[in-house]
């Protein structure tokens, strides 16, 4: 089973963008009103993520998320929802949500375009958010990511 997909909303913005990264699509309440979110999670079978008490009960679909911290925030929708991905995928963009697309680089293509030349070099992967142009590549961040994931991921054990 996959995971769901999910709504969160402005209290675990940064939460939504990690579960990006793990390919989850899940959409950010930015600016919207309760009754927003509970018609869209309605509408598009999402699950709210939120640490908001009423908002959590108000909707049909809820996971009430206790911790400020990203980490707990983390654990808690793994162990709620066991099939989560673990691992980094290239398939969100953690801007908009949008689904990526490999993108063949452009060896013409100006480094200030974004890209780095490294990258087109060595022949890694690049994406491309087909919605807002975000692009992607395999990276220092990207490790950093995947460094806390498999921590995160060691704290469901306990």
């Amino acid at each position: 089973m996959a995971a769901p997909r999910f709504l969160a909303d402005e209290m675990v913005g940064r939460l939504a963008r990690y579960l990006r990264f793990q390919g989850c699509d899940t959409r950010y309440a930015k600016g919207m009103a309760d009754d927003e979110i509970v018609r869209i999670a309605e509408a598009e079978d999402r699950v709210v993520l939120t640490r908001d008490r009423a908002l959590a009960a108000h909707a049909r679909r809820s996971l009430l998320l206790t911790s400020t911290a990203l980490k707990d925030q983390w654990v808690a929708v793994a162990r709620a929802f066991p099939d989560l991905p673990r691992e980094v995928t290239f398939t969100r963009c953690t801007v908009c949500n949008g689904p990526l697309a490999r993108e063949e680089p452009h060896r013409a293509e100006p480094e200030g375009a974004g890209v780095p030349w490294s990258r087109i070099h060595a022949g890694l992967p690049l994406y491309r958010c087909p919605d807002c142009g975000h692009r992607y590549w395999e990276g220092s961040h990207t490790a950093r990511v995947r460094d806390v994931l498999r921590a995160w991921a060691g704290e469901l054990d306990r």
